[in-house]
């Protein structure tokens, strides 16, 4: 077995109260995972306890001991989210027993399939006892992911089994994969406290990704930005940290008030804290009773370390789920949660509190909605089966608007290369179109056409309500055609339209082709007029308004003209009253800039010089004030 491979895993324990499994931890360990005060003297676990466990190949595990008390399955839970095998722990004098078996349902929610068990106590039985014990046990065990598991009998006391125990351990773990998968880096924190001298540190399993020494990250949900000062990984101090590490993170200037167990270490927006996600939902029923779960039930969700409140609801004209099956629903939650396609999350009863079953997360951002359209339907069984390539395909039909790759990504929780590719083979084979831009976007051939066509549409009428506009401002356009459409996504569409021949869009400002030309031509023309009425007028113009009344052209035509001058650069507005031919203002300038050249001078000092009346003295003083060409002190001026 590679190092690599089986220091990465982490074993976790499980098992009823006083089944002996903290006893087991420290005779294979040699470390007591019971850390509190108030567990030496109760002797039984509250809190999640760590330890590492050598293998006899060398390599090592860590270890996740868990409590085993009914009041504390939800810190049972908080330890087993991050782990790839379990040691089920079953006292041999007592078999099988309430949390026994609610332990082996969340391990089984969560997708652990890979552990040992350990018949503890096997020093206070006879062996007839103990064999009819495993018999038992492998019974009650046939129908779940651990039937073919080895059984060992131990004693902690005693030493009885532990070679024993530990060799089988070693061989499951040669054959365990991680339980979660990824490349995301994410850290459910399940301790968090203060080193005096260091500073705050947070421990957990990493789940997915690495993470370094120096790395930006991200505290979710609270969105708080933080540097990892160092890290430790089974007590030694480590520059990077990998997938499956029970890891130990120094974070820079963030205190214990502001970070706590069932927060996320994650790299910086690498994910969204979401209030509801669709998920595959294995209902188990309640203990003792055959009742369904009603939709709009209220739950507790247990994702990571931290478990929050909210309700379920199934999708379609499902209003019931009965013990025993499965459905698609949207958990709405109290609470956001920074949940992920393919995470396993455990849902538990509101009152009184008890494991009623779980499942797996499909869309972590899905719209608020439980209607079961086919193509919805569709998407939600690819992510299911964690077929990327048909979650890229389904995600994709269900848009109308068009998507980038990291859209797609973002709704249906592939990564975003893994989008690009599949949206890539989808124009390939003529199922798609990419349209290119400041982003590429794909949307399909008769989206597209339905686009053009209420461009179009939209120009048309626009035209016939105001047959002297140019055009539309592009905004107004987008508004009237693509509301729910982002600003790049409709300029992709408005350039397809353009290369059709379908619109023309100039600055920003869009007409048609053919209703769009004779206001064209006008203002083509009102330019020229009012070109050559600025030029003729030169160093001494009219006001704006005397310059729009002798033109002969509709004042609003005139105005938009007089704006057309100034982006082409052949007008400049200066103040509020006139409008300068560009060469006479470049003559006004270069008058006064060679007069300050001289030295500060007055206001009739650059009048003078300038050769123009004080009506058109001041506004361009002021003009040149505000361009920064000149400063003005008391009564002079002077050239910057």
């Amino acid at each position: 077995m590679s190092t690599e491979a089986s220091r990465d895993l982490v074993l976790g324990t499980a098992g009823h109260i006083d089944h002996g499994k903290s006893s087991l931890v420290r005779a294979l360990t040699g470390t007591d995972p019971d850390r509190l005060i108030e567990e030496k003297k109760r002797g039984i676990t509250i809190e999640l306890g760590f330890a590492r466990l050598e293998l006899p190949g060398g390599d090592a595990l860590g270890v996740v001991d868990v409590p085993g008390h009914e009041r504390f399955v939800r810190q049972m839970i908080a330890g087993a989210t991050g782990i790839d095998l379990a040691l089920i722990c079953i006292a041999a004098d007592d078999g099988i027993m309430p949390q026994t078996v609610e332990h082996l349902s969340v391990l089984e929610l969560l997708g652990i399939s890979a552990g040992v068990i350990a018949l503890t106590k096997a020093d206070l039985v006879d062996e007839e006892w103990l064999i009819f014990m495993a018999d038992e046990v492998r019974a009650r065990l046939a129908d779940s992911p651990f039937s073919d598991a080895p059984i060992v009998a131990v004693s902690s006391r005693t030493g009885r089994g532990l070679e024993e125990l530990t060799e089988a351990l070693e061989r499951t773990a040669r054959a365990a994969q991680h339980t979660k998968t990824g490349g995301t880096a994410r850290l459910p924190i399940d301790r968090a406290f203060t080193i005096k001298g260091a500073g705050t540190v947070v421990t957990g399993t990493l789940w997915a990704g690495s993470f370094a020494v120096g790395d930006e990250v991200e505290l979710l949900p609270s969105g708080l930005r933080t540097r990892i000062r160092s890290m430790q990984v089974h007590g030694e101090s480590v520059e990077r940290a990998v997938a499956g590490h029970r890891t130990a993170l120094n974070l820079n200037a963030v205190s214990t008030d502001e970070v706590r167990p069932g927060d996320f270490v994650a790299l910086p927006n690498s994910l969204s804290p979401t209030d509801r996600f669709d998920a595959d939902i294995t209902y188990l029923g309640a203990p003792g009773a055959a009742k369904p779960l009603e939709s709009g039930t209220r739950v507790r969700i247990a994702h990571g370390t931290r478990e929050v409140t909210g309700r379920v609801l199934f999708f379609g004209d499902a209003d019931s789920l009965a013990s025993g099956n499965r459905a698609f629903a949207q958990v709405r939650l109290d609470e956001a949660l920074p949940v992920a396609w393919r995470d396993r999350f455990v849902m538990r009863s509101f009152s009184p509190v008890h494991v009623i079953g779980g499942g797996m997360v499909l869309r972590a951002h899905p719209r608020r909605t439980t209607a079961l359209k086919p193509d919805t339907e569709a998407l939600l069984d690819a992510l299911r089966a964690q077929d990327e390539g048909a979650v890229v395909r389904a995600a994709f039909a269900l848009e109308t608007l068009p998507q980038t790759s990291a859209d797609i990504a973002h709704r249906s929780g592939v990564d975003e290369e893994t989008a690009r590719a599949e949206l890539d083979a989808l124009v390939r084979e003529g199922k798609a179109v990419r349209l290119e831009g400041r982003a590429a976007f794909y949307t399909t051939k008769p989206a597209l056409q339905r686009h053009r066509a209420a461009l179009e549409n939209a120009l048309m009428k626009f035209h016939t309500e105001n047959p002297s506009a140019t055009g539309i401002a592009k905004d107004a356009l987008r508004q009237r055609t693509m509301p729910r459409a982002g600003e790049e996504a409709f300029d992709a569409v408005l350039a397809d339209a353009v290369v059709a021949g379908a619109a023309i869009a100039t600055g920003g400002e869009v007409s048609h082709p053919r209703a769009g030309a004779g206001a064209q031509k006008a203002l083509e023309a009102a330019v020229d007029n009012l070109k050559a009425s600025l030029a003729d007028a030169g160093t001494a113009p009219p006001s704006v308004s005397d310059l729009v009344a002798a033109s002969g052209v509709d004042p609003s035509l005139a105005h938009r003209a007089l704006g057309e001058l100034e982006k082409r650069g052949f007008a400049k507005r200066i103040g509020q009253e006139f409008s300068f031919d560009a060469s006479a203002l470049a003559h006004l300038e270069a008058a006064a800039r060679e007069r300050l050249e001289a030295g500060p001078a007055t206001a009739a000092d650059l009048k003078e010089a300038m050769g123009t009346s004080r009506k058109y003295a001041i506004p361009l003083l002021e003009y040149f004030d505000a361009r920064g060409m000149t400063r003005r002190e008391g009564d002079l001026r002077y050239l910057r």
